[in-house]
């Protein structure tokens, strides 16, 4: 019985012994590479891009996608993954993303993370980096997360990750008129002239634009244009979206688009796809949704 116990001790010792030599191994590897895991084994989180989804007046909203890599021996979990995203060095979004995450070991996985900026935060920002005439800045992501390891238990992680990229600027759309053309007794052909400023050092191409046009909360035309719209770049590109709408449903609020423009609020919705000869990680297959509201008389002129 006694001779059992030294052969399992044993056992476990050597056991113990070839786990250390192997993680002492894929640490050193690790070390060689003078890789991302700052010469240790620890989880390396990334930024792979952003996907805007939303952009209103007072906020932008978007997907951030997240790669967790895991180097470790063992897959783990983690509850909750903490971040901080910064642009030229000062905060713009701070959340957490309260789902469950679990990668096995030496795997990864991407993180699909729905975030709101303020754009008061983010107009600030872009303004002083604008004055200043820097076209390009650093974009910082702080995160730290405790994991869920087996044996080891429960341990938080920090990592920052670090990217010199140009300073990326979202489109402006305005609304300079909205046409109304010809009557007929079963179409009315309405036109909406927009100007889109593009700050960026690279033209935009707008693709699978989709609009609706609606004037006193009554929704009088929308429209699809399928070819790609190119802003140009550092310029505002006038551009003619144009609908058709049947007149009944624009008679209805005839009377204050034409003697009551002051009080009289539009709002226009547009829908596209962005697209970045450059292929800008930023700006890599975004969806854009952006809201302009105002009322008629704001307007150059309504005909």
């Amino acid at each position: 019985m006694k001779k059992g116990w030294i052969i399992a001790l044993a056992l476990l010792l050597i056991g113990a012994a070839g786990a250390y030599i192997w993680y002492s191994r894929l640490k050193s590897n690790a070390a060689a590479e003078n890789g991302p895991y700052d010469n240790t084994l620890k989880p390396r989180i990334e930024l792979s891009r952003f996907d805007i989804t939303d952009i209103s007046d007072d906020a932008i909203t978007m997907n951030m996608y997240m790669l967790i890599d895991n180097p470790l021996p063992v897959g783990f979990k983690a509850h909750q993954l903490d971040y901080t995203v910064y642009i030229a060095n000062t905060p713009v979004i701070a959340d957490s993303y309260k789902k469950p995450i679990e990668v096995k070991s030496g795997d990864s996985t991407v993180v699909m993370m729905p975030v709101k900026m303020l754009n008061k935060k983010l107009v600030g920002v872009l303004k002083t980096l604008e004055e200043k005439g820097i076209d390009s800045t650093t974009y910082k992501v702080r995160s730290s997360f405790v994991l869920d390891v087996p044996i080891v238990g429960e341990k938080t992680f920090a990592a920052t990750m670090e990217r010199r990229l140009p300073t990326v600027y979202i489109p402006k759309i305005k609304i300079d008129d909205i046409d109304l053309g010809k009557f007929g007794l079963k179409r009315m052909d309405v036109a909406a002239k927009v100007s889109i400023t593009n700050k960026n050092k690279f033209p935009i191409n707008f693709t699978d634009t989709r609009y609706t046009v609606m004037i006193d909360g009554k929704q009088i035309a929308d429209g699809y244009q399928p070819e790609p719209v190119v802003i140009k770049a550092q310029a505002t590109t006038p551009v003619v979206f144009p609908v058709t709408s049947k007149p009944g449903k624009t008679l209805s609020v005839l009377p204050k688009m034409l003697f009551d423009k002051k009080d009289t609020p539009y709002l226009v919705n547009f829908s596209c796809k962005i697209a970045d000869k450059s292929d800008n990680p930023m700006f890599k297959n975004s969806k854009m949704m952006a809201t302009v509201r105002g009322t008629l008389d704001d307007l150059k002129k309504l005909k």
